[in-house]
């Protein structure tokens, strides 16, 4: 079996390597990560007991940032490498997590990459962001007798679909697995069905509800940046996708004759996608600047762009409304819970399936609304703009709602405690 799934990725990555050297310009940003990815992790790490976190991109890296801050403090004789699969989650690490967190890209998951990693890190334990299940990584720790979590575990429809058609692979997998902290009831029960020991399996929460409050002095920065005031009202997309800034702009421009103090915040998923969503905004007639090259006072009637990795969370801080994106075209939507931990009102597409658990719960609190589509959306803005009370109602409602599901971190470290770090784990 793991034979035919080494084959099988092998051949994959050979079928790719000319879309990868000579494919659209974006690829290019991973040249660079090459060497690592092979499982050559340079420079040298310190001989030193050493925890192991994977976090796939950006939104794993901010659900992993509390929990390596945490680990930092209980076991300070352990330091941290925190990989990740993409140069935008890389950013994340360095900007946020540099002083506590060494980072590295994950090797590709070939017997031999994964060796050499491993080899370099030399990690006493394991921990995997959300649900990053790759075969020959978790056996080849299995085989040195490395503990591994998964933590934050969460496992969409999608991915249930898919890993069922390989069940046996899966659950053979998931045998290695020390134990796994799943989100919520409906988490645990896929991951068990999958073939995950029923006994290793615990309901902890999400990490992403027990969020970091921002540094002082880090709003008045950007209230200078977007030229935010007492009288203006700011709407932020984030995490939007191809098809949803089109939907925003037709909104906005809607709304502006009636509402000319609104300002708006375009935030894609991809920051590699600025130049596409500027032309969006030009062709509409706004003027557009990108965060990136914006570094002086606001321009109040300027669509800011943000074409950087590691800011949206805080910005969410000064939005009167917030639309997160991934919704309203059938991508499963993105994090609500940073918007939500900072009083916001929340919007959001029908395209909810990989956050069905966040939606419901903000959806029933009353800290969220559902659209089914652009015009929804413009006039769900339109009435959170005519009633500021309503839209302040909603925050305080959203955040009531995940303040009472706070504890995952403290509940992810017990289980780290009693499965990871037995005796001699922090001392090899």
């Amino acid at each position: 079996m793991y034979a035919l799934y080494t084959t099988a990725l092998a051949l994959v990555l050979i079928a790719y390597l000319p879309v990868f050297v000579f494919g659209r310009r974006g690829l290019r940003r991973y040249w660079g990560t090459l060497a690592q990815r092979w499982g050559r992790q340079e420079p040298a790490l310190p001989a030193e007991p050493r925890c192991w976190i994977h976090a796939v991109s950006v939104g794993e890296a901010v659900a992993a940032a509390p929990l390596v801050e945490a680990l930092r403090r209980r076991w300070p004789q352990v330091s941290v490498v925190l990989s990740t699969v993409t140069p935008t989650g890389a950013g994340v690490v360095r900007g946020e997590l540099g002083d506590v967190a060494t980072h590295r890209y994950f090797p590709l998951d070939l017997p031999g990459p994964v060796r050499r990693a491993l080899d370099a890190v030399r990690p006493c334990f394991f921990i995997g962001l959300e649900t990053e299940l790759w075969p020959n990584f978790l056996r080849a720790l299995a085989s040195r007798g490395i503990p591994t979590m998964i933590a934050n575990g969460r496992i969409s429809d999608r991915s249930f679909r898919r890993y069922r058609l390989v069940r046996p692979l899966v659950a053979r997998m998931l045998g290695r697995v020390s134990v796994f902290a799943m989100q919520s009831a409906e988490d645990a029960r896929r991951i068990i069905t999958l073939g995950a020991p029923p006994e290793r399996v615990v309901v902890t929460g999400n990490l992403k509800a027990d969020l970091r409050s921002e540094p002082p002095g880090a709003t008045r920065t950007w209230e200078r940046l977007l030229g935010v005031d007492a009288a203006r009202s700011l709407w932020i997309a984030g995490s939007t996708h191809r098809g949803e800034e089109a939907a925003v702009l037709d909104a906005f421009a809607r709304l502006k004759p009636r509402f000319p103090r609104l300002g708006l915040l375009l935030a894609p998923r991809h920051p590699e996608r600025a130049e596409e969503v500027e032309r969006l905004v030009r062709d509409r007639g706004f003027h557009a600047v990108r965060r990136s090259a914006s570094a002086g006072g606001g321009q109040p009637d300027a669509v800011m762009i943000l074409d950087t990795v590691g800011e949206l969370a805080g910005l969410y801080q000064l939005a009167e409304i917030v639309f997160v994106g991934g919704s309203l075209v059938p991508n499963g939507g993105h994090n609500m819970l940073e918007p939500a931990h900072r009083r916001r009102p929340i919007l959001v597409g029908p395209h909810t399936e990989n956050f069905r658990e966040s939606t419901e719960l903000l959806v029933s609190a009353g800290g969220a609304v559902v659209v089914e589509d652009g015009r929804a959306l413009a006039r769900e803005v339109e009435k959170l703009l005519e009633d500021p009370e309503r839209g302040r109602a909603m925050g305080a409602a959203a955040f009531a709602a995940v303040a009472a599901r706070q504890g995952a971190l403290d509940h992810t470290l017990a289980l780290v405690e009693r499965w990871l770090i037995g005796e001699g784990q922090t001392t090899r």
